[in-house]
């Protein structure tokens, strides 16, 4: 009878205790976690302070002291849309994207 033994946590931990290049193979699997972390806390105050900024906003053109029009949207899109999409790619470029990034994005959210 031939037996294969499965040691799946003893592979595992022989990954992990490894390293790539002299650095600590824990060490880089943390670094995109601790990213995510700073990248979900960072989002949950700027959101906060864009909601307060929209709700402002609305007040002032409710009141006739500030005013929205579709063509004044479209030229401050037009003027600056190409900027922030580079903006984007370049963001997204950088950043090491894996579950350890969206993790550590979603707890910084939550209890950041």
């Amino acid at each position: 009878m031939l037996v294969v033994q499965l040691d799946l946590l003893g592979d595992l931990f022989s990954i992990i205790g490894g390293s790539i290049a002299g650095i600590p193979t824990l060490v880089l699997m943390a670094i995109p976690f601790i990213i995510g972390l700073i990248i979900g806390w960072f989002i949950k105050k700027t959101l906060k302070i864009a909601i307060i900024a929209a709700i402002i906003a609305v007040i002032l053109v409710y009141f006739g002291f500030f005013g929205l029009s579709s063509s004044g949207l479209g030229g401050l899109a037009t003027q600056y849309g190409g900027i922030i999409i580079q903006g984007a790619i370049l963001l997204f470029g950088i950043l090491p994207i894996g579950i350890g990034l969206i993790i550590g994005a979603i707890l910084g959210f939550i209890f950041g």
